[in-house]
């Protein structure tokens, strides 16, 4: 172009002005079509080996067409079909996609080669998307979902935004609101203290303590990689400030000083030793820093007048068949007795069951059994547990809490228990993979049965006595009311457990203790010497 001007203002041919103009014009064009071409091209042959994923979606309405779309514009998927209760809309084609019934469905995912089905129904309970990825079951597709309604108000749905189903909601119950004045009570403008705050537990605490504003946290944790985590996190979470501090609950001289320097007004005791079999093969070890860790904690608190403590405590704590449980039920019978003894803390303990997601949870393990292509044990086919999400956990935890007048053991509302055998089959179902049964070839992944573990029982309980129960100004929270002992007689076990060492004396007369003030609790004979 340069070349055509100078040709016409150095010699004397006639150029017209337009020339260059429609020649730079051409030019570009044909530089920027060349290389859509060529790109099309490559892109055609790069994407011609990878067939696109059959999608059908679950939930026609605003939400399932948004993410239509947004399947459409991509390379990897294609919306084939929704589905959808409403019957006015069975038939309809929106947006160029047809809508079915659920029972016509079921019958057409062979038909039309679907290898996903994902639910598109942001606002529903868990109960009714319960009953939806049962319904889906017999399909052996993997079952996605999309998140909440935030992300679709914002317009801002992605392809990688599609999840798998939250294995919450396949315990079918919904979580209850939490009461405001509760969660605030004991934390905002205090200054709050949590043992142990580097666990699963501990650290969803925090976060929850760090959303009602305390004016300071003081996080004391034993594991240094835990609390440089949860340090870490919260730092970049909050502007609270943030007290970590790494040391052990059974240095009682430390947890004095440190709730004395910070004026610590609440504390929450979640430090605890809680794998079944492990304390079991250790059961000195899990008695003092179970019993002991949180009677030193206790006296800390009670010495410096710190207004609230509060034990988390365990399902397993009643009618134990474990170590582990019978420790962390010394250490409610502590909690009473100190209660009972003094008015100026309150006391409280608050009991609940496994929480998903937590360390040494079923959940994880079960994701990694089935991307292995299986097996996945379970101790006992008809084997039950207690679930509810961490986040839930904390939040009622810190609500009883709030609740509590001094001594009171107060039980979390778990729903109903859940079969693990069943939660296993609904996660390979989830999956799209089949369960492949004893006396069969047919299926994908195997269940096997590996026993009972040391000290495990096949169901928990979380009344010790079911007669002497209140409910609660909260509705998942109750107030039970149980056998006490006198602090003066528990201090002089206590002392006595202190000073034991892991020999077969100090076990023995450690567990006759165990057996003579935890009602139910018998030793194992896979009690071990370590």
């Amino acid at each position: 172009m340069a070349g055509l001007y100078a040709l016409a203002y150095l010699t004397d041919a006639f150029i017209p002005t337009s020339i260059p103009l429609m020649f730079g014009f051409m030019m570009f064009a044909w530089v920027w079509f060349s290389r859509g071409i060529i790109r099309f091209i490559v892109r055609s042959y790069v994407q011609a080996g990878i067939p696109k994923k059959r999608i059908a979606i679950y939930g026609a309405g605003n939400a399932g067409q948004q993410v239509a779309a947004t399947l459409t514009r991509s390379n990897e998927h294609l919306p084939i079909f929704f589905i959808d209760d409403n019957p006015s809309l069975s038939g309809q084609n929106i947006g160029g996609i047809d809508v079915y019934l659920p029972e016509t469905a079921l019958k057409c995912f062979a038909k039309l080669r679907i290898d996903e089905i994902l639910i598109a129904l942001p606002s529903v309970g868990r109960s009714r998307k319960s009953e939806i990825v049962k319904f889906l079951e017999p399909a052996h597709l993997k079952i996605t979902e999309i998140p909440g309604l935030t992300k679709l108000v914002d317009g801002e749905i992605r392809v990688s935004d599609i999840q798998e189903v939250d294995i919450i909601d396949l315990l079918g119950r919904d979580p209850v609101p939490p009461v405001a004045e509760l969660l605030e009570k004991n934390i905002k403008d205090k200054v709050v203290m949590v043992t142990g705050a580097g666990g699963s537990i501990g650290s969803e605490l925090c976060r929850q303590i760090i959303k009602n504003q305390p004016q300071k946290l003081v996080i004391y944790e034993l594991t240094e990689f835990a609390l440089y985590s949860i340090d870490k996190e919260l730092r970049l979470a909050s502007n609270v400030e943030i007290v970590p501090i790494l040391g052990t609950v059974l240095d009682q001289a430390k947890l004095e000083r440190i709730i004395e320097q910070y004026a610590v007004q609440t504390v929450y005791h979640a430090a605890a030793y809680k794998h079944v079999p492990l304390v079991e093969c250790n059961p000195i070890a899990g008695l003092k820093n179970n019993a002991i860790g949180t009677a030193f904690s206790l006296n800390a608190a009670v010495k410096n007048g710190v207004e609230t403590f509060v034990l988390i405590s365990t399902d397993k704590a009643v009618r134990p068949t474990n170590v582990m449980g019978a420790s962390k039920r010394m250490a409610e019978l502590y909690c009473q007795a100190m209660a009972e003894a003094q008015d100026q803390t309150q006391i409280s303990i608050v009991r609940f069951g496994n929480v998903l997601g937590s360390s040494g949870s079923v959940v994880p393990l079960f994701k990694q059994q089935i991307a292995k292509g299986g097996p996945i044990t379970v101790t006992h086919p008809d084997v039950t547990r207690f679930f509810m999400t961490i986040p839930e956990a904390s939040q009622l935890v810190i609500q009883a809490g709030a609740l509590g007048h001094g001594g009171d053991v107060f039980l979390l509302d778990m729903g109903e228990p859940v079969r693990i055998q069943d939660l296993a089959r609904q996660m390979i179902a989830l999956s799209g993979l089949k369960v492949r049964e004893a006396d069969s070839q047919d299926g994908d992944i195997e269940i096997q049965y590996s026993g009972l573990r040391p000290g495990e029982k096949l169901y928990e309980e979380l009344l010790i006595d079911v007669d002497n129960t209140e409910v609660t100004q909260h509705s998942r929270i109750l107030r039970s009311y149980e056998k006490m002992y006198p602090l003066d007689e528990l201090l002089q076990v206590f002392e006595r457990f202190n000073e034991l060492t892991a020999v077969r004396s100090d076990i023995d007369w450690a567990l006759s203790q165990l057996e003579h003030y935890v009602d139910g609790y018998q030793r194992g004979k896979e009690v071990k010497v370590n």
